[in-house]
């Protein structure tokens, strides 16, 4: 809470409420946002309270504004209010910050609060926070939240999250809600009947409303005919994206009624909206092929979700083949369709004369000591609050669902899924979060790769002469090299320096796969599976990298990178393209391959120069023998 507008000392009652004017200040609110306009305008007001020294009236407005801001979580019921906004270690308020004073004379004045929205807000804080709880203020919590409006831009202004709140504390309260919770189910249900093809999405959040909270289930069948009668309206007026989200919905609700033939019927109508939405693509003035590709595969996947049992009244297996037919042709055809975006350099003039001097005239361990240290590797929270961080400035960027990554030959290899407009979830979307942290972090190979290593290392070649034997030496030495393995390291590191990179690679990435394998062994991870012959095979490297031990053995820093370069799909999945023989010539030459070549003898000479250390030796005293 914000106490510099107001002396700490000052106490208030619940005579300063009736007279602090909460209510001229919410008849002047211009734009209704729910919790959001209540945050400004209480905010507004106690700012102008202090400019004319009215302390006890700018700290009631104040603590108005600071359980306005709080963001409603509903799903939790320890921690259902967060904070609106974090950033570089700060945070908006959250109910911890509330004093007991604080609670108190909300509990005193909640009863003569007569705006639903802020009423609700103060019971649930006192139910929240009084010791010992009393069940009135929850109650009083739940109606309130129940007399907010159950319409269209209610609900996307906080009314969603509200009417959520209100029928988790009467699940919580269970008898001690009443009849609660089976009125706010009719209320619901009235509400969805009455929706209409004008209320776009409605009819279906208050359909996933009643299905999230197990209600409605002895009216199954109405909610499915009503939610299939909104998606033929959709489709009929070519609003095929609501349609396709009300197509689902009424058919999981004929699913959950038992009727598996009504729902193959309307699976097989959202497919073919994907074929629709294709089809346009593909005959619109300037189609995209790349889209089409997308919105044929989705409607194979979502054939493939009916039943066996259903799928010849359908002809859904004749379908697939025809819709793969289709997505070879856009896939291939979409190839065409990616050209090249130039935007302005970064000048690297600087980085790279740096580098340089890093390893310039040194002796041969310590410049590559400097070498290898020359970056410190990527920082996974530095990279994740980027991520954040423009994810929160730019929301809708990720709003849609996107094709991250295709094949050489059209194919779709890696998708991220729309994240929506909800930016307080965002923090907790890993899905949509780790492909940008993989974008960002390709983006620091190239700058390091260019501006770092590629001009040490021709700084290196110039002043030192080291031979495959040094190389071997090298990685006999590092505690990290699994036993037996030496002469394949140190050829694979040789092969970098030597700037040949199809052998690193082919030498380098088998052998990274092992040592993870050997390491994981040893901390007692099983790295390996049982078929359905008993047979037991070796788990590949993305199995190996997605071990909880993985983090523990190599660190959150050195698991990331290690899976961001070798076997992940939104990366340059080195490992998986090599093993299946989709790595050309060049592609052995790109930046993210010679930073692989650089990171394993940073892993190496590393290890190596710590393990030095630790017996008291002196590493640099070493040249004679190793490197």
């Amino acid at each position: 809470m914000n106490k510099d507008s107001y002396p700490a000392n000052v106490e208030i009652s619940y005579n300063d409420f009736l007279n602090c004017k909460w209510k001229d200040i919410l008849s002047n609110i211009p734009d209704w946002q729910g919790y959001l306009s209540l945050w400004r305008a209480f905010s507004s007001g106690s700012r102008q309270a202090t400019e004319e020294g009215e302390s006890v009236r700018a700290k009631i407005l104040w603590l108005f504004a600071d359980i306005c801001s709080m963001a409603l979580s509903p799903k939790s019921l320890n921690e259902p209010f967060k904070p609106f906004m974090e950033m570089e270690g700060r945070r908006s308020v959250i109910p911890d910050d509330l004093l007991d004073a604080d609670i108190e004379f909300l509990a005193d004045i909640v009863e003569f609060v007569d705006d639903n929205w802020l009423k609700a807000r103060i019971a649930d804080l006192v139910w929240l926070k009084s010791s010992p709880r009393n069940v009135k203020f929850a109650q009083l919590a739940i109606d309130s939240y129940r007399s907010i409006s159950l319409d269209t831009e209610t609900w996307i202004r906080g009314g969603c999250e509200c009417w959520k709140r209100a029928l988790s504390l009467a699940r919580m309260l269970k008898a001690g809600a009443g009849d609660r919770l089976t009125e706010m189910e009719a209320a619901i249900f009235d509400a969805f009947l009455a929706a209409t093809s004008a209320d776009g999405f409605l009819g279906v959040w208050l359909a996933d409303l009643l299905e999230t909270y197990g209600l409605g289930r002895d009216k199954g069948s109405s909610i499915a005919q009503k939610l299939e009668f909104l998606a033929q309206s959709f489709d009929g007026m070519g609003d095929l994206h609501r349609a396709r989200e009300y197509f689902s919905a009424s058919a999981e609700w004929f699913k959950r009624n038992g009727d598996e033939s009504k729902a193959a019927s309307m699976i097989v109508a959202l497919s073919e909206g994907w074929v629709k939405e294709a089809v346009f693509q593909c005959s619109s003035e300037n189609p995209s092929h790349m889209l089409a590709a997308t919105f044929y595969e989705n409607a194979i996947q979502t054939y493939r979700t009916i039943p066996r049992s259903e799928r010849a009244a359908y002809r859904v297996d004749e379908r697939i083949i025809e819709l793969r037919s289709h997505l070879n042709d856009s896939g291939e055809k979409s190839l065409a369709e990616m050209g090249v975006i130039s935007t302005p350099g970064i000048d690297l003039t600087q980085l790279i004369e740096n580098s340089r001097e890093a390893v310039r005239g040194k002796p041969l361990v310590e410049a590559l000591k400097a070498f290898v240290n020359l970056h410190t590797g990527a920082k996974v929270d530095q990279l994740r609050k980027d991520a954040l961080k423009r994810m929160r400035q730019f929301p809708l960027q990720s709003f849609f669902s996107s094709t991250m990554v295709m094949s050489p030959d059209g194919r779709v290899i890696a998708k991220k899924s729309g994240m929506g407009l909800d930016i307080e979830s965002t923090s907790d979307d890993e899905a949509n979060i780790y492909p940008e942290m993989i974008r960002d972090y390709g983006i620091l190979v190239n700058i390091v790769v260019r501006g770092d290593i590629w001009p040490a290392l021709e700084v290196l070649l110039l002043e030192h002469r080291l031979r495959e034997a040094d190389f071997i030496g090298l990685a006999g030495q590092s505690p990290i090299v699994p036993k037996g393995r030496e002469r394949l390291f140190g050829k694979a590191l040789f092969s970098g320096f030597d700037r040949d990179f199809v052998s690193v690679l082919h030498l380098l990435i088998p052998q990274i796969e092992h040592m993870v394998r050997i390491h994981l062994k040893q901390a007692g991870a099983k790295t390996s599976n049982l078929d359905k012959d008993g047979i037991e095979n070796e788990n590949g490297l993305s199995t190996l990298m997605d071990m909880p031990e993985a983090k523990q053995v190599f660190g959150e820093d050195l698991a990331f990178e290690l899976k961001a370069l070798f076997c992940d799909a939104f990366g340059p999945n080195l490992r998986n393209a090599l093993a299946h023989g989709l790595l050309e010539e060049d592609d052995c030459y790109s930046e993210f391959a010679i930073y692989a070549w650089w990171l394993g003898l940073r892993l190496i000479f590393n290890t190596w120069w710590n393990a030095a250390a630790q017996k008291d030796a002196n590493p640099g005293a070493m040249e004679d023998n190793v490197p």
